[in-house]
Formats: C-alpha cells, sequence, structure tokens
C-alpha cells in the first residue's frame, strides 16, 4: 500500500497511523464507499494470536495468545503487562501448543458494570470454561485469583478442541467443543447425548453446541440450563444446544439478525459454512460424524441433518477453513451483511459470504494477497474485523479507495 493512501484512508476514519503497531481506527468520522478489501497489519504480538475481541461500547482490543494470556491494545499501543496471563511460564493451568491452549474469550454483556468475562482452554486432558473478573484497581488488568472453572469436560487428545465463545442476543453463553480428536470421531461424541453411549470413551459434550446461563446457579453447577435447551427436560445432556460438530474454528452471531454462521473443520475431504438462522438453531444436528459436509461418512446417515451451504474440498486446495464475521461496522458501509472467512493454508485467501433470502449463499474467492494461517476473524465493540494468524500478527480488514 502506497504511503499516501494508507494516510488518507486513516485521516478519513478519524485517526492516525505513527508508528506499526498503532491501533486501528474504531469508529470512522467519514465512511469509506467500495469493496477493494485488503488486510493491513496493526499490531504482533508473541507466539500465535488466536483471537481479537472487546467488551461492548470499548475502545480496547483484546487480543488472545495461544500460550494463555491476553494483551490489550489501548490508544495506539499495545500494552507491555498482559490483561490475564494463564500460559504455563506464569505457573498457569493452560496447556499449549499445537491445537491446544487458550482458544475463546468472550465478556460479559453487562461487563461495564459487573467486570465478568469468561475464557476456554486446555488444560491436562480437559477442556475448560472459566468465569473471570477484571481488577477493582485497573482496567487494563484482571484478578487472575477471581478465576473459577464453570465447566470442565473430559478430553482424551489433544486436537480438535473447537474453543469459541459468545453471548447470544438472548444473553446465554455458547460455546462449540471439538469432538475431542483423532481421526474419524473414534469415541462417536459428535451425535452422543449421553455419556458413555454409545462406547464406554464416550463423552456427550463433545462435538456440541453448548448454551449455559451463566447468571444462575442451579444444582450446585456454576451455571443454569436455559429452559428451552432441547434436552433440558432430558433425554440427553441438559447444556447441549446443538450436535453434530467436528471442529468448529470458528462460528460467531451475526449481531444485526442473529443469524448463526459456523465453520467447522473437515474430516479428510470437506470444509464447511454452515447458517442457520434463529429459528433454526435450537436443536440442529450438523451430522458428524455420520456426515462430512452434505456426504455419507459413517452409516446411518438416514437422519435429517442441517447441511452445510458452502463446501469447500480439499481436492480444491482447501486445507481447514477458519471462520469469521459478518461485517456490521460503519467504516466501510458497502460491506455490510458481508461474511468473511479463510483458510489455514500457507498460500493465505479470502472469501466472502451473503445469505440469500432462500437461505443459500453467494460466495466469492476475493482477489489479492492476504495472510497465510489465519487463527480467526472477528469483530471489535464497533463491529469492525480483525484477522489473526498463527505467527502473532494482527491485521484490521479495510477498504482501499
Amino acid at each position: 500500500m502506497k504511503r499516501a493512501l494508507l494516510a488518507a484512508l486513516l485521516a478519513a476514519c478519524g485517526g492516525s497511523k505513527e508508528t506499526p503497531d498503532a491501533a486501528p481506527i474504531m469508529r470512522c468520522d467519514t465512511p469509506i464507499a467500495g469493496s477493494n478489501v485488503q488486510m493491513q497489519l496493526v499490531a504482533q504480538v508473541n507466539g500465535s494470536a488466536i483471537l481479537v475481541t472487546a467488551p461492548r461500547d470499548d475502545l480496547r482490543l483484546f487480543i488472545i495468545e495461544q500460550t494463555g494470556s491476553i494483551r490489550i491494545m489501548d490508544g495506539g499501543a499495545l500494552l507491555p503487562a498482559p490483561f490475564l496471563d494463564l500460559s504455563a511460564d506464569a505457573s498457569g493451568p493452560v496447556t499449549c501448543c499445537g491445537e491446544r491452549g487458550m482458544l475463546g474469550l468472550a465478556f460479559h454483556p453487562q461487563y461495564a458494570t459487573n467486570g465478568l468475562f469468561f475464557v476456554t482452554y486446555t488444560a491436562a486432558g480437559a477442556n475448560v470454561l472459566a468465569r473471570c473478573s477484571v481488577s477493582a484497581l485497573d482496567s487494563n488488568k484482571a484478578d487472575r485469583e477471581s478465576c473459577v472453572d464453570v465447566l470442565s469436560i473430559p478430553d482424551f487428545a489433544s486436537n480438535h478442541n473447537g474453543g469459541m465463545i459468545e453471548f447470544g442476543p438472548d444473553g446465554f453463553l455458547y460455546w462449540a467443543t471439538g469432538d475431542g480428536g483423532g481421526a474419524g470421531d473414534p469415541n462417536r461424541n459428535g451425535q452422543a447425548l449421553q455419556d458413555g453411549d454409545p462406547l464406554p470413551a464416550t463423552q456427550a459434550l463433545l462435538g456440541k453446541m453448548l448454551r449455559i446461563d451463566v447468571d444462575t446457579k442451579t444444582d450446585g453447577l456454576e451455571y443454569g440450563i436455559p429452559s428451552d435447551n432441547p434436552f433440558a427436560g432430558g433425554g440427553g445432556k441438559p447444556e447441549i444446544f446443538m450436535i453434530g460438530l467436528r471442529n468448529a474454528w470458528r462460528w460467531t452471531f451475526d449481531r444485526a439478525t442473529g443469524d448463526m454462521w459456523i465453520a467447522d473443520v473437515g474430516q479428510g475431504q470437506i470444509e464447511e459454512v454452515t447458517v442457520l438462522r434463529p429459528s433454526q438453531q435450537n436443536g440442529a444436528n450438523l451430522g458428524w460424524s455420520s456426515y462430512e459436509g452434505n456426504a455419507c461418512f459413517r452409516a446411518p446417515c438416514d437422519f435429517p441433518q442441517q447441511g452445510p451451504q458452502n463446501e469447500r474440498f480439499h481436492n480444491d486446495g482447501w486445507t481447514s477453513i477458519t471462520g469469521g464475521q459478518v461485517y456490521r461496522g460503519s467504516c466501510f458501509p458497502d460491506l455490510a451483511g458481508t461474511y468473511f472467512y479463510t483458510d489455514y493454508d500457507e498460500r493465505g485467501r479470502l472469501a466472502t459470504a451473503k445469505l440469500n433470502a432462500d437461505d443459500t449463499l453467494t460466495v466469492v474467492d476475493l482477489p489479492g494477497t492476504f495472510p497465510a494461517n489465519g487463527s480467526s476473524i472477528h469483530e471489535d465493540a464497533a463491529g469492525e474485523l480483525y484477522e489473526t494468524d498463527t505467527s502473532g500478527r494482527v491485521f484490521q480488514l479495510v477498504v482501499i479507495p
């Protein structure tokens, strides 16, 4: 990008970029028309960067480092001390790396008043959801001693850990878990509703979209069960909201519509993007491990599944899908309603999808050079999008006039 063009872009958005580590602009005084998308490098953290997110109405960016810490960008600077450090180097519980580490972060919808946030990570033999609080003395520091395990799920392998968490429009916390690892879902977790069925090692909370009420504690747990969860009254684990996920990397809500976009990593042939409108979500079965994509993987395949609207095939060069987010920011209005996603490979790519009235997708592979080995595309408080990669880089999605 030419220096003059970059300066003009940032000036139009109401700010300036003085150093390579300057924070991207959160809100724009003058929106920029067009759809010529690029990823602009805005930060570099240690190791692998996993996700960028933020609390509501907060101008800061919170960046997950896979090893187990969370960093803050504020006012154009990456703060030197982490917001929270649960890494092994800090005597924390997070196990890393490969597909393990700190994987998810979500701020409570009332974070501004209650200071609560949630993280997911891999520990020894388990996938963990924990609740923590911000320090009462410093808004840029979490109180590590406040962290409490909310839910811990035994996991026998190091891969397929899912880990993405978000609060839904209903105020409940959603957590996508992987199938636990091993090729082909060997413990049959994806379709299981109860532990130990159909195999002794089956863990029913793996390979699912879970939904819990973190504002209510019932039955000695650190959470409650929403009354309309599909198995709240029995027949399966009450935390289950959807079944049949393999390793959803990543998934998100569209803040404008409540649609849920799920990118699920395939077994050996098919990468998946599935979109569910709010009325389609509760109790949905995405098929794994009976189906890979829309193809039968392991019989029986005689039940209805919510199959993906977009399949990406390994034979066409796709490797391991990295899901993204629907753009709802104000800087680039021509991108409104566009979902961005990528692939975890060395070539670097960026694709878009738009949901049509008949639930099909219009998909476009964008021309250009984009970051390799993308680990997420996610939004800040203002709806602007950021991509992270496994070399620790953070990019803002921008439009070049």
